[in-house]
């Protein structure tokens, strides 16, 4: 049994829905309810009424709350001793980064923190839900996410502390084969799922600024960036990706940008970590983020 699944079930007991637990708990409904049947099924067993509206959890489930809640509280204490031990004994840091992020940002950090041949890095790779859930889990000490700049939809100001360390701009490109295809009425892309960040930038932000007449027909989709970027290379449609991960192959001619057709979005690059007190190393490295990235 997990410490996340338990505050998940504590979430929705607290809050009386799996709305509003998810909201609780910074996830998406959609990736909640996947989180539900994910507990469901390792666990064997049905935690949650779906016979009622809004989905609650079984009466033998409520009548476990004491022991639920005195596990979380034992947990979250022995994981903060241990990694306070971790940290007592060297200098140790955790972070997670979106999947292109992981690729484009995360290899001149780790270079610039590993210098002094003391610090020790692990580096996480995930969708953006998943990016949040390593850091409320306080799995990792930051997060290195895209955000849409001057977007209205935030996280919740209390809960985290950003910076931004630069920009970027996801842009539409394909192989030099399928150029052609621009110009025809119904263009075949390469999409991300809509449940996914740069699935709901594209239906937010491109999808509503297509060129009029034009219909993008998706060929394949997927929420991993790299492989979006391996159907784009295998002529297989057009695919909006960041500027970063695909500088080297549009240099090399490998994909063409059709920015001159269709539209593209800025991306800010922030990082991100829970806004309460932190190890001193890592409270050293939040202060020099800045400083290692300019785009």
């Amino acid at each position: 049994m997990r410490l996340e699944w338990i505050d998940d079930i504590l979430a929705v007991l607290d809050s009386g829905s799996l709305a509003r637990a998810a909201e609780k708990r910074l996830l998406t409904q959609s990736a909640f309810t996947r989180r539900v049947r994910l507990i469901e099924d390792n666990i064997g067993a049905t935690l949650f009424d779906r016979r009622r509206k809004p989905v609650s959890l079984m009466p033998g489930v409520r009548e476990l709350e004491f022991e639920l809640r005195e596990l979380s509280t034992r947990l979250h204490g022995l994981r903060h001793s241990l990694k306070t031990a971790s940290d007592q004994a060297g200098k140790s840091l955790s972070f997670v980064c979106q999947h292109a992020l992981t690729t484009t940002v995360s290899p001149e950090i780790v270079r610039v923190l590993t210098e002094d041949g003391e610090t020790s890095v692990r580096v996480r790779s995930g969708n953006q839900d998943e990016c949040l859930l390593h850091l409320i889990s306080k799995e990792v000490d930051f997060a290195i996410m895209y955000a849409v700049p001057d977007d209205s939809i935030q996280e919740p100001a209390n809960a985290f502390e950003t910076k931004t360390l630069g920009m970027d701009t996801l842009i539409p490109v394909c192989a030099p084969t399928v150029r052609t295809q621009v110009t025809e009425d119904v263009i075949p892309t390469i999409s991300y799922p809509p449940e996914v960040f740069l699935g709901q930038v594209y239906s937010r932000m491109i999808a509503p600024r297509l060129p009029e007449g034009k219909t993008a027909v998706p060929r394949a989709e997927t929420a991993l960036t790299l492989a979006i970027l391996q159907y784009a290379l295998n002529e297989i449609g057009i695919a909006w990706l960041p500027r970063s991960l695909v500088a080297t192959h549009l240099s090399e001619g490998a994909l063409v940008c059709i920015d001159d057709v269709l539209p593209t979005q800025l991306l800010a690059i922030r990082v991100v970590r829970l806004a309460e007190s932190q190890p001193d190393h890592a409270e050293q490295i939040w202060k020099q983020l800045e400083d290692i990235l300019s785009f």
